[in-house]
């Protein structure tokens, strides 16, 4: 086999350096293609609050963006949308949920049912992805503080009518009084009257 003359020798080299350093800038590109922030990993809410779970991407070009969720009773896929396009929701929360071209999305109405792990997946058109969780924990209001509230309430009550009742009576005792004090004072005047009448 007769070596290559200088000169081709070099072009060739060239050429796969080039090959090389795209290939490697391709790689570098690939790896960093998606960033995910999650600014607030879990979220603890009351029933009937409106949640925002909140994300935050960067990659180029325009991704895929989805959320699944879950918890105790499984695992169901609660929506997937380009930015700029039509969001594909799950019946189980069409009406429930609104999305936002940073990925994040917003839950109206919240139960106990919703409690558990939202994963959102962001994937570049390269193929690139990155994932990440939100646990949410959503609790009933505590009815038990409003039944002390309303125990001491029926107490206080009860005990304002007792001292109504016990005013009522002491005020009939007194008017009572008053009228016998006054019947005597009136008798006692008429007897002494009657005693000057007859002295003079």
């Amino acid at each position: 086999m007769r070596p290559l003359p200088s000169g081709r020798r070099k072009t060739q080299g060239i050429s796969l350096g080039l090959f090389a350093l795209c290939l490697a800038a391709a790689r570098c590109l690939q790896s960093q293609g998606v960033s995910l922030y999650i600014p607030q990993a879990t979220i603890n809410a009351t029933v009937k609050e409106d949640i925002l779970l909140s994300v935050e991407y960067s990659c180029h070009g325009v991704p895929t963006i989805e959320w699944t969720y879950s918890s105790n009773w499984g695992t169901q896929k609660i929506v997937e949308w380009k930015p700029g396009t039509q969001a594909n929701i799950s019946q189980s929360h069409k009406d429930r949920v609104c999305t936002f071209d940073n990925g994040s999305i917003q839950l109206f109405s919240v139960g106990v049912r919703d409690s558990g792990y939202y994963v959102i997946t962001v994937t570049e058109h390269l193929g690139s992805s990155q994932f990440g969780t939100i646990v949410l924990h959503v609790s009933e209001i505590l009815y038990e503080d409003l039944h002390f509230v309303a125990v001491i309430l029926a107490f206080l009550a009860a005990v304002a009518a007792l001292l109504i009742s016990l005013m009522w009576v002491c005020n009939k005792c007194a008017y009572k009084f008053q009228r016998k004090r006054r019947h005597k004072l009136k008798e006692s005047t008429t007897e002494e009257i009657e005693l000057e009448d007859v002295e003079c």
